[in-house]
């Protein structure tokens, strides 16, 4: 699993922010990302690097990150996190809480327009009979 940029160093800390979710990241998991709804499996707050990802698809190197206002002042951190990321050729994606709570249909409309992008530019495509990774 190497070539994921998976850590195992973190294992324990990403289970314990599995088990104390957002209700926003909880929403967004069981309405829209859960059980290979969009055509790819997407993994709960996932090792990679040096960072925890909120969501995470492998096969599409996604990233969905839900922020809340704990990332108000956090701008430039997210920023060289999400260049860090990219570096270990991961897109990153950002919702704001507030979007998932009030419009969960855009939310869902913006994360299928961001896979549809990252197929073409990985030249990859879902298949309708198996889960994806």
């Amino acid at each position: 699993m190497s070539s994921s940029h998976y850590n195992k160093n973190l294992k324990a800390f990403a289970k314990s922010l599995r088990n104390d979710s957002t209700l926003p990241e909880i929403i967004l998991w069981s309405r829209v990302l859960k059980n290979n709804k969009t055509g790819y499996s997407f993994f709960r707050q996932r090792p990679i690097g040096t960072y925890i990802a909120d969501f995470l698809c492998r096969k599409l190197k996604l990233i969905i990150e839900v922020d809340g206002s704990s990332h108000n002042d956090a701008f430039e951190r997210d920023m060289q996190r999400d260049k860090d990321l990219l570096a270990l050729g991961y897109r990153t994606l950002r919702i704001e809480n507030e979007e998932v709570m009030k419009d969960l249909l855009n939310v869902e409309s913006v994360i299928m327009d961001e896979i549809e992008k990252r197929e073409i530019e990985m030249g990859v495509r879902p298949s309708p009979s198996s889960p994806q990774d």
